[in-house]
């Protein structure tokens, strides 16, 4: 029997389209937690983490975010070892420029020849012949941005890359980028505690690119008890973090948030967050106690 794809949890969300012509649920899936602690090494469990993505997929998920540095290497070959060969219309987005020497310790790399090499060996771990997004994890401000994108455009037009996209940037990076390339997506820090890259959303709301959230559940202040968003949880009947998902989606139709969990009972229950609307008068002031 054939399941009812609007009945799934993910599908509640609402679509988006990437680059106009890649259709993904708005509510999608972080795959950094599956590593080790430090996002370093092996989880302590990579049959669990299997099965995670796999329940990822059977409750409609079809956009998977992760990259290289996750393990690093170790989040890329537990999606392929789990979901390969891969359903249609999942999309996995992955990220490459960013170097790992230890738990906890990040590094960009921009330099077009390991960028080339990034694309290359995600390509192999993740078993793909392209893949459908991938972004620059982080601009090396030691390297031209125009020679960095530059190498990624070539994968581009030799098909091993669909749509590019990058990762914490400012509009004017935005604007400097899309000068060499076709950006599809931005991946920025925000959440209702953090919302420092409200100019950045604006921008892709104006110009059609997912803007996609990390540490999309942090909340600040606003979590207390008693607080704004504790009361309309409440009347909800859901969790804090479910209301602070669900005020994601409703602030701007090009938002893509990617809650990342090992734990498949917060795995349903972020994704419940899609079947939450809020009313306007919870909205004005979950809004009013955001800024």
């Amino acid at each position: 029997m054939k399941t009812n794809p609007r009945k799934l949890p993910a599908a509640a969300s609402g679509v988006f389209k990437l680059g106009g012509d890649l259709p993904v649920y708005r509510l999608g899936f972080g795959a950094m937690r599956i590593t080790g602690a430090g996002i370093w090494g092996e989880p302590k469990d990579p049959a669990t983490a299997r099965r995670l993505l796999r329940k990822v997929v059977d409750l409609g998920v079809n956009l998977i975010d992760t990259a290289d540095s996750y393990g690093p290497e170790v989040s890329e070959r537990l999606i392929a070892e789990a979901l390969h060969p891969y359903p249609k219309g999942l999309v996995i987005a992955t990220k490459g420029g960013l170097t790992r020497s230890g738990p906890e310790q990040w590094a960009p790399v921009g330099r077009p020849e390991y960028l080339r090499q990034c694309v290359e060996l995600s390509l192999r771990r993740l078993k793909l012949d392209c893949i459908d997004l991938y972004q620059l994890h982080r601009i090396d401000p030691k390297v031209p941005v125009a020679e960095t994108l530059g190498a990624l455009k070539e994968l581009q037009q030799a098909g091993k890359i669909r749509h590019l996209g990058l990762s914490e940037v400012s509009v004017k990076e935005i604007e400097q980028a899309r000068r060499t390339v076709a950006i599809v997506s931005v991946q920025n820090l925000y959440n209702l505690g953090n919302r420092q890259s409200e100019a950045v959303l604006d921008y892709c709301a104006k110009h059609g690119l997912g803007f996609i959230p990390w540490f999309p559940l942090a909340a600040g202040e606003m979590a207390r008890p008693g607080g704004a968003l504790d009361q309309a949880a409440k009347h909800h009947g859901v969790t804090v973090a479910q209301l602070a998902l669900a005020w994601l989606l409703q602030r701007s139709p090009v938002m893509l948030p990617i809650p990342g969990t090992a734990s498949p009972a917060h795995l349903k229950e972020n994704l419940g967050a899609a079947a939450v609307r809020l009313t306007p008068e919870e909205w004005s002031e979950i809004e009013r106690a955001s800024r």
